[in-house]
């Protein structure tokens, strides 16, 4: 029988055996232990995805990547260094510096932080090859801009927000994200997938080798290009003659809805909102009176003044109230009572074509008032109705959907609104210069052109768009090839577009000195009152006359008459997009020679 401390013993023995065998296991035969150890010595990188290049339509640049460096610091790791030094390689104060690192140590003494961000592949070289303890640099790219064009249309990336954070995991606080034009409208396509690297380094910031032979690591997925449906040329010649004024041109082909131009003056370089100055840039831009940032071909929206006149046409043909044979004498303007609306001197009496290609005031006061008054409705209230339904169908007074997300719907009066207003004791002569696209009547750029590219068609549109072909997919959104059709019978419209050939190549027009002889460009000039300051200058047109290729929506601000500054512009872009080269040089001339004088007042909220 064993004694009491020979069984100590043994107990002692198989507790040690115990312990032996398990510090085996955890040391030699389970690796989960060894890496649960090595995470002391683990960097984990994230690695950024270049974003998606974008191209105009035929191929040429608009948006490329530039290589860049993030510079990390893990506070816990860094030994004292040559403070002087660094500041040299990346550019920055010792006050820089010093609150750099205070505030990576807020954030976290163990975890990496982003100390300064986009440095150039030298700074990142220096800094490797001077060996700072606790320092690192992460790749990542920002964008470059090869042709200083298209800042509103193409947007800016910046950095990512709390909101996004919570509307989407995939964002961490040191992303970047597209916040305006295409960037933000295609963001999931641009934006790729991010990977990561798991690097293992030592007690001096070095690193030896990539953990496990990089078993656990993931490559980052770029980003898909994507193709515009922008022609560069017609978009720098377009941005040269907007540049000195305060306005838009949008055009539009047709036949698809794509968006050809989109140009908004004043613009910015796009390369302002790149690199480490974007802070400083962005302040300075939003505080610009003439508010730059802002998209005016969709952010905007103006009364249409007399390129309007031609839905009214359209809807009397619709409604019986108006053949195109139909005459009414013109006397130099409307009056009933004590209104009174003013007209050119012309001819009269007037057809529609002549109206249409005099812009005649008189002669669409009449019709307008035909369409509410019209005896088929119980009252005035009900023609109105029916008369903004039509509008309403044109895409007036609603986003068209476009690939635009701060498109803005502009205004189209409504029967309530106008109750509201004049409760309820109204009627055709209380709202008649609607007639004219005036009154509360509103319309962005982007929905002039997209009715210009519905009469072109003669009774349909696509919804415009600025993306042509995203590249790892065989089509874009479907919603881009419907046809939308207004509710005027297709048969009304060619009444109209004579009117509109007479304006800009007949003796008499309002455009004829702007005419470009075998194009057959068909248009409208506007003047549209504005109550702060001189009128705005406003054209549409399509051409040529059958199988239009291009449709134009032009706005100047405090212009003056359509055909002063507007016309011109589109006259010069037609030429350019159907012949590919511009010889009228002094009309080129004429034009950028001609800045507007612009009133100072806050017009971002316009």
């Amino acid at each position: 029988m064993l004694s009491r401390a020979s069984i100590l013993y043994i107990l002692v023995a198989v507790a040690f055996m115990v312990l032996a065998v398990r510090l085996f296991y955890i040391q030699v035969v389970d690796p989960q232990y060894e890496r649960s150890a090595n995470n002391n010595v683990l960097r984990h990188e994230v690695l950024y995805p270049a974003r998606g290049e974008v191209y105009d339509r035929n191929g040429e640049f608009l948006v490329q990547n530039r290589e860049v460096y993030d510079l990390m610091v893990t506070p816990r790791d860094v030994k004292p260094f040559d403070t002087l030094m660094m500041c040299s390689i990346i550019g920055v104060t010792k006050e820089q510096l010093v609150t750099a690192m205070d505030r990576a140590r807020r954030f976290s003494t163990r975890r990496a932080s982003v100390a300064f961000e986009m440095l150039p592949k030298e700074a990142k070289l220096k800094i490797e090859e001077r060996g700072f303890p606790g320092f690192h640099t992460v790749y990542r790219t920002i964008r470059s801009y090869p042709r200083n064009v298209g800042g509103n249309l193409l947007g800016y990336v910046g950095k990512v927000r709390p909101i996004d954070m919570e509307r989407d995991e995939f964002y961490r606080a040191t992303d970047y994200i597209g916040l305006s034009g295409v960037e933000r409208a295609y963001e999931r396509v641009l934006r790729g997938e991010k990977g990561v690297r798991i690097s293992l380094v030592d007690v001096h910031g070095i690193v030896q080798g990539s953990y496990a032979d990089g078993a656990f690591d993931t490559l980052p997925v770029p980003g898909t290009a994507i193709t515009t449906t922008i022609d560069l040329r017609l978009q720098l010649l377009a941005e040269e003659l907007l540049a000195g004024k305060v306005g838009s041109v949008v055009a539009i082909e047709p036949a698809t809805g794509e968006i050809l131009v989109m140009a908004s003056s004043p613009t910015y370089d796009p390369n302002d909102m790149v690199g480490r100055e974007i802070g400083r840039n962005f302040v300075r831009l939003r505080d610009n009176p003439r508010a730059p940032l802002l998209n005016r071909a969709v952010q905007s929206h103006y009364p249409p003044g007399s390129t309007f006149k031609m839905v009214n046409a359209l809807i009397a043909l619709e409604e019986g109230v108006l053949t195109p044979t139909r005459r009414y004498e013109c006397h130099g303007s409307y009056t009933v009572g004590r209104s009174n609306v003013r007209c050119r001197p012309h001819y009269s009496p007037v057809d529609l074509n002549y109206a249409i290609q005099t812009s005649c005031n008189t002669y669409f006061c009449i019709v307008f008032r035909n369409i509410l008054d019209n005896r088929r409705y119980a009252n005035v209230k009900e023609g109105f109705a029916t008369w903004a339904a039509h509008v309403g169908s044109f895409g007036f007074g609603r986003r068209l959907g476009s690939d635009f997300l701060d498109e803005r719907a502009g205004n189209l009066p409504s029967v309530a609104g106008y109750d509201r207003e004049y409760r309820g004791q109204w009627n055709s002569m209380t709202v008649l210069t609607l007639a004219i696209g005036q009154d509360k009547m509103e319309a962005s750029p982007l929905q002039l052109a997209n009715f210009t590219a519905i009469l072109a068609n003669r009774g349909f549109y696509h919804i415009p768009h600025i993306v042509r072909r995203i590249h790892d997919r065989d089509s874009i959104d479907a919603r881009f090839y419907e046809r939308h059709y207004p509710t005027i019978d297709p048969r009304h419209y060619e009444p109209v577009i004579e009117g509109m050939w007479r304006m800009v190549n007949e003796s008499g027009g309002t455009a004829y000195s702007y005419r470009l002889p075998g194009l057959d460009m068909c248009g409208k000039t506007g003047t549209a009152e504005n109550p702060r300051g001189k009128d705005h200058s406003t054209f549409v047109c399509f051409a040529p006359r059958h199988s239009p290729q291009i449709a134009v929506s032009v706005y100047i601000e405090h212009g003056g008459f359509g055909s002063a500054l507007a016309m011109p512009i589109a006259s010069l872009l037609v030429e350019q997009y159907l012949t590919g080269k511009v010889e009228r040089e002094w009309m080129v001339d004429m034009v950028k020679n001609t800045p507007i004088p612009y009133p100072v007042y806050d017009n971002r909220r316009q």
